[in-house]
């Protein structure tokens, strides 16, 4: 679908300078740039690129002053970034989706479809199944019996909802996306032999939550396991029973969660983050990529690193010591040497 320079600043409640009718239809990067398409100028490193870029119009922030020609088509906006955010979701929305319910989909006669619901070829929805209005459900989807799913819900290929899940409006999933597998319970029991404990609970998704790409949420072993509204979740993330994530935390790829552990609202935790069970976490907290998390943040705000997390800058301090440690040990031998020839 072709934009015009003048559709798209209306859109983002900008202004053109250059040609209003030029047209694009498609977006790139300001240093790829490609005749017909948009790009955007928001790290001032890449400003050199303006007057080089081939991209057809430019975004910029509104402040923005040009120190040499260029014969681009510029839109200006106060907020260059969130304006390019908006763009890609309407670019986004403006390419084809799949429509309609496939003859090769397999729904049970008591499950409850709402308006506007697609469904792609193998997807197998459940008995007494609940879906939403303008809901996506793509090819191979499984949503096993008795899930409830709210309005314009999004999910990818291959994706896997258990029985009994309970998912809110505008929620999306990605492919490999598991919610509601049991939980990691089992009890030691003679011969060093395990029972597994059933897990009987659920998983809730609250509103407006996203889940990257093979991240596994497992179901309670009584109760819920609960992602709260806004949260979300990259790729490759694990999630274990019980445990709650609080509305709008964000966590990146390869974090491990276990079970029982809650986490407060509004964090950010990088990736490759090991988090033990039965803890608490609380509001703001961040926690820098690569930490392992061995007990309870009670500090709101607080900034963590490192295996076992500390307090980031005493982390920080710490990492200097242990670089400069074998110089650390070498000075203490010879001080041991010298102490030691002095009492001889």
């Amino acid at each position: 679908m072709e934009f015009t320079a003048a559709q798209i600043a209306g859109f983002l409640k900008g202004t053109v300078e250059g040609d209003p009718e030029i047209k694009v239809s498609n977006l790139s990067k300001i240093d790829d740039g490609k005749p017909g398409t948009l790009t955007f100028l928001a790290n001032p490193k890449y400003t050199p690129f303006v007057y080089t870029t081939e991209a057809s119009v430019i975004v910029v922030n509104s402040d923005f002053a040009a120190t040499q020609p260029f014969t681009g088509t510029v839109i200006r906006v106060a907020d260059a970034y969130s304006a390019f955010a908006t763009l890609l979701e309407m670019f986004d929305q403006s390419k084809s989706i799949l429509t309609g319910i496939s003859a090769q989909a397999s729904i049970a006669s008591t499950a409850r479809l709402g308006e506007n619901v697609s469904v792609g070829e193998f997807t197998v929805i459940g008995k007494n199944v609940v879906i939403g209005k303008n809901s996506v459900i793509h090819s191979q989807v499984y949503i096993g019996d008795n899930v409830t799913i709210g309005d314009h819900f999004l999910v990818y290929p291959g994706v896997r909802i258990y029985r009994d899940c309970v998912i809110g409006a505008r929620c999306t999933l990605h492919s490999g996306v598991v919610v509601g597998s049991d939980g990691f319970g089992f009890a030691p029991v003679s011969g060093n032999n395990y029972q597994k404990i059933p897990q009987l609970g659920n998983v809730i998704l609250e509103d407006n939550v996203e889940i990257g790409a093979n991240t596994t949420i497992d179901r309670a072993t009584l109760g819920s396991t609960i992602i709260r509204n806004g949260v979300k979740l990259d790729n490759l993330i694990q999630v274990g029973h019980n445990a709650e994530i609080g509305e709008n935390t964000v966590i990146a790829a390869q974090t491990g969660i276990s079970g029982s552990t809650k986490i407060g609202k509004n964090c950010m935790i990088g990736g490759q983050v090991g988090i033990v069970g039965h803890i608490t976490i609380a509001d703001n907290v961040k926690i820098g990529a690569g930490s392992g998390v061995e007990a309870s943040i009670t500090q709101e705000g607080a900034m963590m690193l490192g295996a076992p997390a500390i307090e980031i800058n005493k982390a920080r301090r710490n990492f200097i010591h242990w670089r400069n440690l074998d110089e650390i040990v070498r000075k203490v031998y010879s001080i041991e040497k010298l102490l030691k020839k002095q009492h001889e």
